[in-house]
């Protein structure tokens, strides 16, 4: 009995100090932070650690193909119910267009406001943009847009297969090999998300590294409209559809924090695709509908990508003093609306979208493109978080409107 007496008095400290050491968003933290010194301390080492972060994003890439795959077809299979898929994929495309369309409206509206690019050229140092940019515009083509896009291929195929498992005959039997499959394919990427730190840490290394602190400073005006016009999406727009069920915004970001953290380090949504989907079930969102909305929303809903390439736009105009008139404007929304569709799953689509975007304008030169190549890393950021919290958002929405939601539970049981 003495032996207990004095355990309660110890225990909180050591268990208090555990939670911290053993939480991987503490070390993803502590990645970016040195990462962010290396960078800025010696630039040179900083550069070569950019193979850590690409590795560790390559290695994620390897599991997204099959999670989506198997959470789609799964989902479809698992609801049984045609008419229940049809009708959650009406929802979210819907629902992805007005909000990615709001978003659009925004980041035009901000970059009239503030005017980012009415700035002094002369702090500007112009570079070799225009090839890249010519080449990409002259050479877009939809079907090869599709055909690189191996996210919207994937989704398609998973769709496709889910939709005919219903009508297999051994569909009970096959369901089960993919559960099994599935959960082989989760407990694998468990074991590779404790690499994330190591990603984080050569991610942001080498952004700093690269670029360094002090190139922020001629595109500054830029980058902070942009991230506070992304902020201003989160916390008004996405905040108020969030209150109108009756759950707040910070809890949600809360929640998902290890992933945004992730996100920042790696400069890349897609690394948390796979554990935001788990996160999302555990929260109460039904498998099925997260089986379809995320992977779906990672091609068809991007609110950061649609804020950055609408006031990419409105800036170089204002950068080369090109007066766009309404009608004009409306004109780059409706192309940002068709063009930013699966621009995640694209490397470099950001100039593909931005290039062919001018080209159809024929106003604003498409030689400007090279004042957003030295900043263009560091606004992935912002645009990547967005688009994860978007997606995080949508899901619940539609699981909420599904009334496929089970109680609200915002403890992170994914950290234990």
């Amino acid at each position: 009995m003495n032996i207990t007496t004095p355990k309660p008095s110890n225990q909180p400290k050591k268990s208090t100090f555990r939670l911290i050491v053993t939480n991987l968003t503490f070390w993803v933290l502590i990645a970016i932070i040195a990462g962010i010194l290396l960078g800025h301390l010696s630039p040179a080492n900083g550069v070569k650690m950019e193979i850590l972060g690409a590795k560790f994003i390559a290695l994620i890439k390897l599991f997204i193909g099959p999670i989506i795959f198997l959470t789609i077809v799964l989902g479809i299979s698992g609801m049984g119910n045609l008419k229940k898929v049809g009708r959650i994929g009406i929802k979210a495309l819907g629902y992805f267009e007005v909000v990615s369309t709001v978003a659009l409206a925004i980041g035009v509206a901000v970059a009239y406001f503030f005017k980012p690019g009415k700035i002094d050229k002369s702090s500007l140092t112009l570079g070799d943009a225009s090839q890249y940019t010519t080449h990409a515009a002259e050479h877009f083509s939809w079907l090869q847009f599709f055909l690189s896009n191996f996210t919207l291929q994937v989704l398609l195929a998973a769709i496709v297969c889910g939709i005919a498992l219903n009508f297999y005959k051994k569909r009970e039997q096959t369901i089960l090999v993919l559960e099994r499959f599935s959960n082989v394919v989760f407990l694998g990427l468990k074991y590779v998300m404790y690499l994330a730190p190591v990603g984080a840490f050569g991610g942001m290394a080498y952004t700093i590294g690269k670029f360094g602190l002090q190139t922020l400073i001629p595109l500054g005006k830029l980058m902070l409209c942009v991230y506070l016009t992304m902020a201003l999406f989160v916390f008004l727009i996405l905040g108020s559809i969030l209150r109108y069920y009756k759950i707040r915004i910070l809890s949600v970001l809360k929640y998902i924090k290890e992933e945004l953290l992730l996100v920042l380090g790696t400069s890349s949504s897609e690394a948390a695709l796979p554990s935001i989907m788990v996160k999302l079930e555990q929260m109460g969102c039904s498998k099925s509908v997260v089986g379809l909305v995320i992977p779906t929303g990672y091609s068809f809903n991007l609110d950061g990508t649609s804020i950055y390439l609408s006031m990419s736009v409105i800036f170089l105009a204002q950068l080369y003093d090109v007066h766009l008139s309404f009608f004009e404007i409306l004109s780059v929304i409706g192309i940002l609306m068709i063009t930013s569709k699966g621009a995640a799953g694209v490397t470099g689509s950001g100039f593909i979208v931005l290039a062919s975007t001018l080209t159809a304008l024929h106003k604003i030169p498409l030689e400007g493109l090279a004042f957003l190549l030295g900043v263009d890393k560091f606004m992935s950021e912002a645009r990547a978080i967005t688009n994860l919290i978007g997606n995080t958002v949508a899901t619940i929405i539609i699981s909420k409107t599904e009334r496929d939601f089970t109680e609200l539970n915002l403890d992170p049981v994914v950290e234990e």
